[in-house]
């Protein structure tokens, strides 16, 4: 008897260290990151050096998904871009320190122009023909990488369960317009940019956009631990200023956090290439906060429609998909590198940026969409400033499912229209805005279309 109680209880302890074990296989947790990413006075952003500091500063934020994997790094920036080699080297930054691979970090700019741009392969080609840096200088863009190594080392032993997510969204009314107003002829009459003053083209109808605000938010019992907000548009009401600012989206975020202090607010700017405030923004500085609020308003409404559902490590999942984009026609390696060399010339910044993306392209480089499963929702993290006609699709892909998108990860290829969008002429599919030939619609669908049907 004694024997067999001996057997049974090691059953049991046998047993118990499985189900232990089990469990914490199964266990999810979200470690949170935020830095300050301000550049200081003095220091280059796009298009201006900072001559003041103001009352709202940029951020770096971000989580880690760890329990799913290896795991997996999602970061915003309050910068216009992070393009080329130096998407590269901030991926492999937040990997390491992660402890995890470069393909399972997503780095994602807002796209705000008082801010600063980072493209590590334009700075060293800028320096390798002795001409001035300009916005191109990565040196504050290295310092914001040790912030950053040094707020996830800090961040990840304070990682908090996740027992369940939430899903919500929302209509933001009268924030975004399409940009590209076209004419009779088929083809663009008249672009209304970010800031219209011009009263009879802010007349002109909405066009096409996508008016949700997506949140997903991470949830340890009853208390929030994050929310992550996606929405398409350009994020100016105005700039050039000389101040670092997180323009409207900034704003709104800020009033967010207010209500809901306990988690922290990322936001992620969606399929906004041809997208803007337009419509209902004059350029006027009162309408910044306005533009805030009624983002910050559908934000809070498609947090009142959340829906709640448990969650496990089983039920995420991160994909990639590598795609090679075609490079634009107009793009040769010899024309640019005479452009490079020319005494005086006014365009060699832009000319060294077209020609390290051509340079990369002709190596062979392929850029990685990548789609996180979260349950119901998929979130897909995209290059370039896409035209918004990239996200309406996806969602049509799997209408069953809560999809959205994140845009302006990788700046390299610049505006990414659709195939008729290049037909149809406009700022945004022209020389040099666009980097990318017209066959990229092919591309990224098919791309997308892999990564939403894989489970």
């Amino acid at each position: 008897m004694s024997s067999l109680l001996t057997v049974l209880r090691r059953f049991i302890v046998l047993a118990a260290l499985i189900l232990g074990a089990q469990l914490r296989a199964d266990d999810l947790k979200v470690a949170v990151f935020d830095v300050d990413a301000t550049p200081p006075v003095g220091a280059m952003m796009a298009y201006d050096p900072v001559k003041a500091q103001g009352e709202l500063g940029l951020r770096a934020r971000g989580i880690v998904l760890l329990g799913a994997g290896e795991p997996i790094v999602f970061c915003a920036v309050d910068w216009i871009g992070i393009a080329n080699e130096g998407n590269d080297v901030f991926r492999q930054t937040l990997a390491e320190v992660a402890g995890t691979s470069p393909s399972r970090v997503a780095v994602h700019t807002l796209h705000q122009h008082d801010a600063p741009m980072c493209d590590f392969g334009t700075e060293r080609l800028l320096q390798e023909v002795k001409t001035p840096l300009q916005c191109y200088d990565g040196t504050f863009a290295r310092e914001v990488l040790v912030r950053l190594k040094v707020a996830i080392q800090a961040a990840l032993p304070e990682a908090k369960p996740v027992t369940q997510i939430g899903l919500g969204r929302a209509e933001v009314k009268e924030v975004a317009s399409n940009r590209r107003i076209l004419g009779p002829d088929g083809k663009v009459r008249v672009t209304r940019y970010t800031a219209t003053k011009d009263p009879a083209v802010r007349a002109e109808p909405e066009g096409t956009i996508d008016p949700e605000v997506s949140l997903v938010s991470f949830w340890n019992g009853d208390a929030p631990v994050a929310v992550l907000s996606y929405y398409a548009c350009h994020p100016q009401s105005y700039y050039r200023t000389g101040v670092a600012n997180p323009d409207f989206p900034g704003i709104a975020r800020y009033l967010r956090g207010l209500e809901v202090p306990d988690a922290l607010h990322i936001h992620f700017n969606g399929a906004g290439g041809n997208l803007g405030a337009g419509k209902y923004n004059d350029g006027s500085h009162a309408m910044r906060e306005v533009l805030g609020q009624r983002l910050a308003d559908g934000m809070k409404r498609a947090w009142e429609a959340t829906e709640k559902f448990p969650i496990t490590a089983k039920d995420v999942g991160w994909q990639v998909e590598p795609v090679a984009i075609p490079p634009a026609p107009f793009l040769t390696a010899p024309e640019l590198e005479k452009m490079l060399h020319a005494p005086a010339s006014a365009t060699i910044n832009g000319t060294a940026a077209s020609l390290v993306w051509l340079r990369r392209c002709e190596a062979g480089h392929k850029v990685e969409l990548g789609c996180l499963r979260l349950g119901k929702a998929r979130i897909l993290h995209m290059p370039g400033e896409l035209f918004v006609e990239y996200q309406l699709a996806a969602k049509k892909m799997r209408p069953e499912l809560f999809v959205t998108m994140a845009a302006y990860g990788d700046y390299g290829p610049g505006y990414i229209g659709t195939s008729i969008g290049y037909e149809q002429g406009g700022y945004e599919t022209s020389r040099p805005a666009s980097h990318v030939a017209p066959s990229v619609e092919t591309v990224l669908t098919d791309g997308m279309r892999k990564l939403l049907r894989d489970e």
